[in-house]
């Protein structure tokens, strides 16, 4: 889903690096403040009792390495932005048009997580604590598997839905094939 208030269904999101924003401690409340158990992050930004926390990598048989951002391969998202300026995207599918033409915007952040988000608030913590364009459920995973690897990566996301900023409804259903279709 979209998380930047400029970006609307139809668009492509080609992030620059992931983080797994929802790696996080769920912090116990008491007297009104949160307390994290030892050696959690206190991070600036939270979302009430949701803290994120960086992951530990394990790689090459070195010691562990915390990572909160995986970045996309440099090669990779130099072609995207050239295919991006040559790209036209669809406005339609299955009998539903939109108002408006879908771009494709490179760079920025994405972030993922492992829950659905149709939440406005959330979505308004997401875009100030991790300045992010999008959230998934997978791209920072593989992000994270390939960085490990030591191998390329690179991922495209077409919105199919606002993550809580639609008015009405979630629209996955509705476009979830044009989302397709513009990937």
């Amino acid at each position: 889903g979209g998380v930047d208030p400029a970006l609307t269904i139809g668009d492509v999101v080609v992030p620059d690096q992931w983080s797994q924003y929802l790696e996080a401690v769920f912090a116990r409340e008491k007297d009104g403040t949160y307390q994290l158990p030892p050696g959690a992050d206190m991070p600036s930004a939270h979302f009430g009792m949701i803290f994120p926390q960086p992951v530990q990598i394990y790689r090459d048989g070195k010691l562990a390495e915390q990572r909160s951002w995986f970045p996309v391969d440099p090669a990779l998202l130099a072609v995207a932005k050239i295919v991006a300026g040559t790209t036209v995207l669809e406005d339609c599918a299955n009998a539903k048009c939109l108002n408006h033409k879908p771009r494709i915007v490179v760079g920025g952040n994405g972030v993922s997580g492992q829950a659905f988000v149709d939440n406005k608030a959330f979505r308004e913590y997401v875009r100030r604590a991790f300045h992010a364009e999008v959230l998934d459920m997978e791209s920072a995973a593989v992000a994270q598997v390939a960085y490990v690897n030591a191998k390329p990566f690179i991922a495209f996301r077409s919105l199919s839905d606002l993550a809580g900023g639609g008015e009405g409804e979630n629209e996955i259903g509705t476009f979830f094939q044009l989302a397709s279709d513009n990937s």
